[in-house]
Parts: C-alpha cells; structure tokens; sequence
C-alpha cells in the first residue's frame, strides 16, 4: 500500500490512493493480464516491460499499472497528463529523462488520457521512444485505434483492461474498511450485511469511484457506525449509467440499439434506449439511428415504419422531455418487432455498382427525351410505350441500358408488404412473357 501518510495539516491522501497496490499479487480483477504464464505479468516480474498502451474504463488499475512497472523496473516514473499538460512539459521531461539517463536509470513516462493529445501532439513522444530515453506508458478510456496514431500504436504494445466485476470489488472494500494503516479501520465501522456487495455492484467496474463512495460512507456513519445500504444509496446519489457521448461507449451503445432494432427484440432495444437517456444521450442521436434503420433494416417489409419513425421523431419535437419519451419508445418497439428485409440495401449496392461499371451505356432510344423535331426525326422516345396506356397499367419494354438488359437487381424479401410486392412484381413477368409468347407467334405466322 501507498500514500498513507498525512498531507499538509494532517489531512491524509484519499482512500483510493492510499490502497493502491503496492505489489502485483495485491491487484485485483486483471488476472486474466497479471497471472503466472500471463505475457503482462511475466514482463513486469522480469523488469523487462517495453513502451505499452493500457486501455480500460476508469478504475480499472492502469494508473497502479504504471507505477507498478516502474517499481518493479527499477524505473524513475514520471506522470504526465494530455488534459492538463503540453508539449512544451514532454519536453521538458524529456531533458530530465536525458540526465538521468547519463547516470544510468531509465524514466518511465506515464500519459495519463493519451487519446487527448491529437495525432500531431502525440508524435513528440516518437523519436524518445525510439531512442530509448523514455519508456512510454499510456492510458486510455478510448479505443487506440480511433484515438492514437498509427507510428506511436506500432511502436507500443496494447493491453486491455477489463472492468472489474463486483466480486474483485467487494473484497477490496472489506480489506479497505478493516485496515488500519492506509484504510479505514481506525473508525472501527463495520458494515450492514450486503451493504458494501450493494457499493460493489453500483460501482460500474470502477475501484477508485467504489473506494471513494466507502470513505464518504464511512464517514457519514461515524466512529463505530455501520454502513447501511441507506447510506450507501445516498452518498451514490444518481447514479448515471456508463455512457461517453464522445467515445468508443458512445457507438457501442448506439450499435447495440440497432443491432437489437434488427435483431427484432425490443426488450434489448428499450433498454439500450433507456440507457442512452439516463446517460445524457440527445434523443435525437436515437431519432437519426431509427429513422436509418427503418430504410435498412425493414424497408418494404413495413413501409409504415420509416413513417412512424419521422412521426416519432415530429412528436418529441413538439412534446419535449419527458412526454416526448413516450413516441421515443412506441417508435423503438414498432421498429424491433416489424417485419425486416434488407432488399432495398442490397438492391442499391447492386445499382451503384453497376453503374460504376456501365457509366457510359447509352439511354435507349425509346426512353430518350424528345423536345425539339430534330431529336424526333432521329427517333427519340418514338417506340416508347407508356403503361397507361395498356390494361393494368403495365407493360413490357426494356427500361435499361442494352449491356444490363433483364439485370435484377431489387428481389423482395417473403414477410410483410415486400410479400405483395414479390406476387405483383411475379404478375408482370407473366404478364411480359405472356406478350413475348404473343409477339413470337405473330412474328412467326
């Protein structure tokens, strides 16, 4: 354990960092990293940990990672944070990291919030890795490969931190409550029965926030008072559930929205949707994956539901939150449990692609625009046949280029209306090889 000693007048560093690991068989909930046979530990244990990224969720021990590799290293650590500090402060670590260097020890460079410096910013730590005279250490709560640049991810190894489940957390909040030197246990509180499983659990994975909420909780029960769950829930508060408008937990949670939407499941689709809300989300952010998923996902199969979905979207504009909620989650199970097909997606790749490859293929004649006599004489729109004209509306003629004459490219799915369109498009196929079979017979007489 560190940190344990009082601050300037007597006040003591937080729980959270006075029980951070000291060693690595004291870390908790990475063992999947850290055990015996495992490449990070192994590394650790031998002192011979090269430039890494640790990427995890707040909490998750990549902080006591880094000090962790500089203490079993050997290595002088330095903390560096891309929110509050610069370039110019890289530099200047750099240079004590030089001097130090002379004299025979190494300098870890521990970056705390990496994916906050831009890409340009992060190339000032390149030539020093390389060289040698830092070993770079990053953490982030981003996904590297959206949020660092290439050079600096091929020159560090990237491990991935797992958030820690309820049973790593409880234990160490019975070993933080009960210790006497860095913890808590010089209040002599103890806790109601499920009370700290309770903290555990509402934590989000996260250590340090689980530590914090025992101290205050402790506090508020005072010398020799119990931790109830009441109080674990006030001094939680509101909790809001884990969600980063800007990052990676962004899109995960708005892919797994859709992909419930598609999967036709509304129980996950109103729960990715309420966790968005509860997270801060802009309801519109969902309006627009709907409204999108609608053409994708379900398109003929129910034309009905890109309509409620702009319907949906029109309601929550005019009702504001919480009212507007209500259409939010009417449209949110109408599209889970709507028919799907995804023939109009298919059917518009095809197209492009076609078009791409026969850009220049001339307009048939017949379909071709004829607003002056010259283009009249030349034939232009002469042969064409409008379906008015013919008994149902319909009649056969090409309406594509020669090179892609009877290419298909939209075939409708078996549910829902795309069921209908499938027999009427089947009809004018009758329909045109019935006249074929006509035109035949007469050509041949």
């Amino acid at each position: 354990m560190t940190d344990s000693a009082p601050g300037l007048f007597g006040v003591r560093a937080p729980l959270a960092s006075r029980m951070r690991p000291a060693r690595l068989e004291e870390v908790v909930g990475q063992e999947e990293l850290l055990a015996e046979g495992k490449s990070l530990g192994d590394a650790i244990r031998r002192g011979d940990l090269g430039s890494v990224i640790f990427w995890g969720p707040p909490g998750s021990g990549k902080t006591t990672l880094a000090r962790l590799v500089a203490r079993y290293t050997d290595r002088h650590f330095t903390a560096f944070s891309a929110v509050t500090d610069g370039v110019q402060r890289v530099r200047e670590i750099i240079k004590e990291a030089e001097g130090r260097r002379q004299l025979g020890r190494g300098t870890i460079l521990f970056c705390d919030e990496i994916h906050r410096f831009n890409r340009g910013q992060q190339d000032a730590f390149l030539p020093h890795v390389e060289s040698g005279v830092i070993t770079l250490i990053g953490a982030t709560t981003e996904n590297p490969s959206f949020a660092l640049n290439g050079a600096l991810l091929s020159r560090c190894r990237v491990y991935v931190l797992a958030p820690l489940v309820a049973e790593a957390l409880e234990p160490m909040l019975e070993a933080a409550l009960a210790n006497r030197e860095e913890g808590l246990g010089e209040l002599g509180a103890s806790a109601e029965l499920g009370a700290l499983r309770l903290l555990a659990e509402q934590s989000q994975g996260d250590a340090r926030r689980a530590l914090t909420v025992l101290e205050a909780a402790a506090s508020q029960a005072g010398q020799g008072g119990v931790i109830t769950k009441a109080i674990v829930l006030d001094v939680l508060a509101r909790r809001l559930p884990l969600h980063d408008r800007g990052g990676e937990a962004h899109f995960n949670l708005l892919s797994a929205y859709h992909k419930s939407l598609r999967g036709s499941d509304p129980q996950g689709a109103l729960y990715w949707m309420a966790r968005a809300i509860e997270g801060g989300e802009d309801p519109m952010v969902l309006f627009r994956r709907a409204i999108a998923m609608a053409a994708e996902d379900i398109g003929l199969a129910d034309p009905q539901a890109l309509h409620l979905a702009v319907a949906a979207r029109d309601a929550y504009h005019m009702l504001g939150s919480p009212e507007g909620y209500l259409p939010l989650a009417e449209m949110t199970v109408y599209l889970a449990t709507a028919p799907k097909s995804n023939s109009t997606v298919v059917a518009l790749k095809e197209a492009l692609e076609a078009a791409r490859a026969t850009g220049d293929a001339p307009v048939p004649v017949h379909l071709r625009n004829a607003p002056t006599s010259l283009m009249k004489d030349l034939g232009y729109g002469a042969e064409y046949q409008s379906a008015h004209d013919h008994p149902g509306h319909h009649v056969a003629q090409e309406y594509l280029p020669e090179i892609l004459a009877g290419r298909v490219f939209y075939r409708p799915g078996a549910l829902g209306f795309e069921k209908t369109v499938a027999e009427r498009l089947a009809w004018w196929r009758r329909r045109a090889s019935g006249a074929a079979a006509e035109a035949g017979e007469s050509g041949e007489s």
